[in-house]
Parts: C-alpha cells; structure tokens; sequence
C-alpha cells in the first residue's frame, strides 16, 4: 500500500523526504522483516496469553518421553503469530496486485484456515482426531490447483531465457541480453550446465506447439503432488520445540534470496538464469515470512511457552511449496527441505516396514522390531536419549548445510 501511495504522491509532484526509498526493493524488504519481527515478539506475547486465557492448551499425547508432562496445557495455535506478522507488513509494503503476492497471500488464508479448522476441531469441539485426513489432502489439493491454474494461464507469469548466442547480446541494454517474455511451464535442474526442464518435454510424442498446449497435464498434478508433500513434511516436521520454524526459517531465507536473484535483470544475467520479471516483490513477502517465523521461534525455543499447531506448520509447509514452484526452484525442494523430507519418509518407511512384518511374522514380532524407536525421526532421537535442544540444533545444521547446496547449483552446474 505504501508503495502506491508514493506513486500517488510522486505524480502530483508532492515530494516528500525520504518517501523515494519505497520504490526500492531492498527498503521495503528490510522495513517488511523488521516489522514482522515486531509484531511477532511484542504481539506474540499478547497472543499466547489470550490462546492461555481460552484455554487453548495442548493435550500431549503420552509417547513414553521425558519432559512431556511438563508440555501439557502450552497453548497452541500460534500459528496466528506467524500469519498476522507476515500478512501486516506484507500488505504495507509489496505491490499487492502483483500476481505472485496475491498468491502468496491465498496460500497463507488457505493453508492457515484448513490448519485452524483441525486445531478448531481438536480444542474448541473435543474430537481428539481433529480435521479428517481426506480433507487435508482436499485442501492442499485445492491450493495446488488454484497455483497450477494461475502459473498456466495468467499472462503476467513469464519468463526470460538469457540468450545462449552472445553475438545476439546488445552490452548497453541489459533487456536484450534475454528472449522476450514467454509463457512457459519451465522448472530449473541443480547441477546441470543448461539447467532448463520444460515440463513439455514429457510429452514428447507431441509436435511442439501442441505439448505445450497440453503441458496443464503434466504441470499441474506435479504441482498438487509438491504443495501437498511439503505442507504434510512440515507438519509432520513440527513434533518438537523449535524444530519446525527453526528449519523453516533457513528455508524462506534461501527462498528470499533466490526471489531476489531472479527477479533483478542485473543479477539473473550474470549468474545466467532465468530472469522472472516483477518476481522482486516476492521477495518482500518471504523475508516478512523469515522475520515472523524468527519472531515465533522466540516463543517456541524449548522449553516452549506456544505451539504454532496444525494452523503455524500447514501454512508454513504450504507457502514454501509456493515459492519454490513460483520461483522455478521446485526441483531443489528435495535438497532445500531436505529436514522435512527426511522426517516425512521416517513415518512412511515406519509404517510400511510395520505392515510388512506384521504380515510375515505376527503382531507381537512386528512391535518389537521397529524400524525406528518411534517416528517421525526426531523421536527416534528422543527415545536415544538426545535432549529436543540438541536435536533441534543439530537439523537446523543440517538445514543451513542443505540451504548453502542449494545456493552453490547457481554457480555450479
């Protein structure tokens, strides 16, 4: 909103000192991420005590754990935390007409209602298992469909391809150093030298004109299938003190910086990447995201005092899914979120290897020999004897690591 009204009192030749510096980006950015950072630790405390006052608290299921009775009756929802220091500043100062943002923004409404109906479910209505799992998936399908739509068919999402052929490249003119704007449902590949995957390509029976007619096809179902594995990893993820916004604050960062790179014609051109024209703005939003979820973290360190719930982490898992897809960089996911990947396959792997042994050798065999002492991971962990400090620590390392990889494949290809 700033930003208009800058250009609203630029053209009437009002010029006021120092109101120039909302037309940058990296002002706004860092004028977005301090005031989330506000808002989450002055009003966070104000929110926890009102989810105290309602009687929010958590029920902590009894997994055998040392200091979890300590945990019983921390309120939860916190979540609310993250979205309102997110949604302030970020309605203050991106362009909020801008396509990505106004995605960005139903991703966090989207994803934070579904996640507030399951904590709804549990703590106001009693029913222990909360929203259905069938509905989750739903929703997080639904958002999946809402993205993949707007990524095919609105005219404002395109891309720049760097010319390969320098001779074509005009030195003084930095707009020809890239092909015109095109509509295409093209991903980046870590580490390959021509590092470009046209989803269109997977139909390769097809002429060309006509596989990217259809591309809907295939980019569409991959884009549900990415939204709705990282929103359940991060839900997942959210199983101790910490660990959940502590992961997901390196990931936004790395996202933040990668929204930056792409969306400014100097840098994209001498790292030799796609340029994505008024992407910049994204970058506003996700180090917003960064400063609300620091802000939360505050809160949430062990022992802590809220619990973002099933409203913090869906969201959360959601938003990055975006990102990435609206970046180009969904195929580094794997890499980036590399935490929640690892905690999402714990459970699958927990479970299957539980069926198959219980079917070949009996129940009694089956829960006695797990694969892990308990799933996700970080209980594993646990039930070894790592203190949740430690563990949480010890996979935010991890996640810096995994965010540094990430960085190096725009250099390294």
């Amino acid at each position: 909103m700033l930003y208009y009204l800058y250009q609203y009192l630029t053209e009437r030749g009002i010029d006021i000192p120092g109101l120039h510096l909302l037309k940058y980006i990296s002002f706004r950015a860092g004028m977005s991420v301090l005031m989330s950072l506000f808002i989450a630790l002055v009003y966070g405390k104000k929110i926890i005590n009102f989810l105290r006052k309602k009687q929010m608290g958590e029920q902590v299921r009894d997994l055998g754990l040392d200091g979890q009775k300590q945990k019983e009756g921390t309120p939860t929802m916190g979540g609310f935390i993250i979205i309102i220091a997110t949604l302030i500043p970020v309605l203050l100062f991106t362009r909020i007409a801008n396509v990505y943002i106004i995605l960005l923004i139903v991703s966090v409404v989207w994803m934070g209602t579904i996640g507030f109906i399951d904590d709804y479910l549990k703590k106001i209505k009693k029913n222990k298992d909360g929203l259905s799992g069938k509905f989750k998936i739903i929703g997080q399908v639904g958002l999946g469909l809402i993205v993949g739509i707007t990524m095919f068919c609105n005219e404002n999402i395109v891309v720049k391809r760097k010319y390969v052929d320098t001779a074509v490249v005009n030195r003084n003119n930095m707009e020809q150093h890239f092909t015109p704007a095109e509509k295409s449902v093209v991903s980046t590949v870590p580490f390959v030298k021509n590092n470009e995957f046209d989803y269109s390509k997977i139909l390769f029976w097809m002429d060309e004109k006509e596989a990217q007619e259809w591309s809907w096809i295939v980019f569409i179902p991959i884009v549900i299938f990415i939204v709705t594995a990282v929103s359940n990893g991060a839900n997942i993820t959210d199983g101790i003190d910490g660990l959940a916004p502590g992961t997901s604050a390196v990931i936004l960062l790395t996202l933040a910086f990668f929204a930056y790179v792409s969306g400014n014609i100097i840098f994209a051109d001498y790292l030799n990447i796609m340029f994505l024209p008024n992407m910049g703005e994204a970058t506003i939003f996700a180090i917003a995201m960064v400063g609300a979820v620091i802000g939360f973290f505050w809160y949430n360190t062990y022992p802590a005092q809220v619990f973002m719930g099933d409203t913090g982490s869906l969201m959360l898992g959601g938003v990055i899914a975006v990102l990435a897809i609206i970046l180009r960089k969904e195929l580094i996911l794997p890499i980036l979120c590399g935490v929640f990947l690892v905690e999402l396959l714990s459970v699958i792997l927990q479970v299957w290897v539980f069926k198959r042994r219980k079917k070949k050798h009996g129940l009694e065999y089956a829960q006695n020999n797990r694969l892990f002492r308990m799933s996700p991971i970080h209980h594993h962990y646990q039930k070894g004897g790592f203190h949740e400090s430690k563990i949480v620590n010890r996979m935010i390392i991890i996640g810096l690591m995994l965010a540094i990889v990430c960085l190096i494949t725009l250099k390294v290809r």
